[in-house]
């Protein structure tokens, strides 16, 4: 079974940074499809940042040049690092792992972490 657990959300003051982890078992992260969405209330979902097994990365418009996805395939974990946060970019975010396989693909979602920005 495939289990990703987010951490690092909380409050902050706009401007400011937070790091989010995200800690995969069952499945590597080097070896599939990572990515963060988030949902702003009564909004729908979004891609905030994703990286392949190979390592390419890519960003929302909203956060190019703020956020960074990264991660450690030592401790199976995938990152991303927010900096100069808006009040605007309050949501929960989540993490995501894309498993492709023969004969389809499967989603797996962590239960999310809130991140609240304050003007």
């Amino acid at each position: 079974q495939v289990q990703l657990v987010e951490s690092g959300g909380g409050l902050v003051q706009a401007g400011g940074s937070l790091r989010l982890s995200c800690a995969a078992s069952g499945a590597s992260v080097s070896d599939n499809a990572m990515g963060w969405y988030r949902q702003a209330l009564g909004k729908q979902r979004e891609l905030v940042a994703r990286i392949i097994s190979g390592g390419s990365t890519t960003y929302a418009d909203s956060v190019k040049g703020r956020f960074t996805i990264s991660r450690d395939n030592a401790k199976n974990t995938v990152y991303l690092q927010m900096d100069s946060l808006k009040p605007e970019d309050t949501a929960v975010y989540y993490c995501n792992l894309v498993r492709r396989r023969p004969w389809g693909n499967s989603d797996y979602w962590g239960q999310g972490t809130q991140v609240t920005v304050s003007s």
